[in-house]
């Protein structure tokens, strides 16, 4: 008997669609059952309607193809997990902080490291404060080249969010940079290069990839930012030059091959066994939205009601967002790729009000889910 309900799964796209979203896609697995499906248009000013072959920008969910790589090389014997990033990288975390923050304490955010995105886009310098943001950045920096080292030196040299090791911890970029450093450090090649071949090939992923360029060479979603209202209509970010995050978030993928890699890495497929169990090994962490998450090293643990654990990673980029999530027994998955990012209007207060999508979405994924 199937296990999956197409008109169920169609309906609850289109239940997004309706919302204000102009255009998703998804795939849903569950054993040997595939089901596609995409609602609304991936060009607003052609029509060019949606479908779930597109490539997407898939922000950070990147952290866990960095992730993977990052333990590729602790099984290899080149990295300690548990070593201060000192010993490797002394000039970007020198003195008593290099001591202190390990390798596990960069994946799994808990190094204490701020945010660096506020200091390299001065209009977004009052974060987490929105009220105090204006878009103008996202603008300004769309074709800037951004120097990788530069941008740590800015994480590391603002103040700490929190100490090494404690709890929560706090969602920052700076600490899969300085991974993205420190597989350069020791491969002696490009982070684009390692995670290429040791994750994304390893996986058999076609339609993957980590452009270093600004645009996606292949038939895709525009991506379009409200950043809260502020961009009325919302802005086309499809093109952006991707170093303002690099391989931190710059992820190319479809949401075929997300489910794909998904279900070989939690299958101990990518990494060993004992390093996937240390990728489970989740506490909370403070997420750029300010709610608590479930977070590992680069894998985030959902609980969904009904359906009990999954595993996975969101992420966005200035226009497009996506998740992707699979059952502790590996048996359901699902990707979900959207095309506006942040539409919720700022209230009286500075703070993002309701929209209709903050209800439909979480819908979504429970229908996805089987829920």
């Amino acid at each position: 008997m199937s296990t999956l309900d197409p008109a169920a799964l169609a309906a609850a796209l289109d239940d997004v669609h309706r919302a204000g979203m102009p255009g998703l896609f998804a795939e849903v697995r569950d054993g040997d059952e595939t089901w596609q499906g995409a609602a609304g248009v991936a060009d607003l000013d052609t029509g060019r309607p949606a479908t779930a072959d597109l490539r997407h920008r898939v922000g950070s969910i990147t952290k866990t193809f960095t992730a993977a790589a990052v333990l590729r090389l602790v099984e290899h014997g080149a990295v300690g997990l548990d070593t201060p990033i000192g010993r490797y990288l002394p000039a970007l975390v020198p003195g008593a902080r290099g001591d202190a923050v390990t390798v596990r304490m960069l994946l799994s955010h808990t190094s204490g490291l701020a945010e660096y995105l506020p200091h390299a886009y001065p209009s977004l310098r009052a974060f987490p404060a929105i009220g105090g943001t204006t878009p103008d950045s996202l603008v300004d920096h769309r074709h800037t080249r951004f120097d990788r080292t530069e941008l740590i030196a800015l994480g590391v040299a603002a103040p700490a969010v929190g100490t090494p090791g404690g709890a929560p911890g706090v969602y920052s970029n700076t600490n899969y940079l300085l991974l993205c450093a420190l597989i350069e450090h020791v491969t002696g090649g490009s982070a684009e290069e390692y995670i290429t071949a040791e994750v994304i090939e390893r996986a058999g992923l076609r339609d993957t990839s980590l452009p270093t360029g600004a645009t996606i060479d292949a038939p895709h979603s525009r991506l379009y930012e409200s950043w809260f209202g502020m961009f009325d209509p919302p802005r086309d970010f499809s093109e952006y030059d991707m170093s303002w995050v690099g391989p931190a978030a710059s992820l190319v993928s479809t949401v075929a091959d997300l489910n794909r890699f998904f279900g070989l890495l939690l299958a101990g497929r990518i990494v060993a066994p004992s390093s996937l169990a240390e990728m489970q090994r989740a506490g909370p962490v403070i997420s750029f939205e300010g709610t608590t998450i479930d977070y590992g090293l680069g894998l985030h643990r959902f609980e969904m009601p009904g359906r009990g654990t999954f595993w996975g990673h969101d992420g966005t980029v200035w226009g497009g967002g996506a998740i992707t999530m699979t059952s502790a027994d590996g048996r359901r998955q699902l990707a979900v790729a959207v095309n506006l990012t942040r539409p919720n209007p700022l209230g009286a207060d500075g703070r993002p009000g309701p929209h209709p999508l903050d209800t439909a979405l979480p819908a979504l994924y429970r229908t996805l889910c089987g829920a």
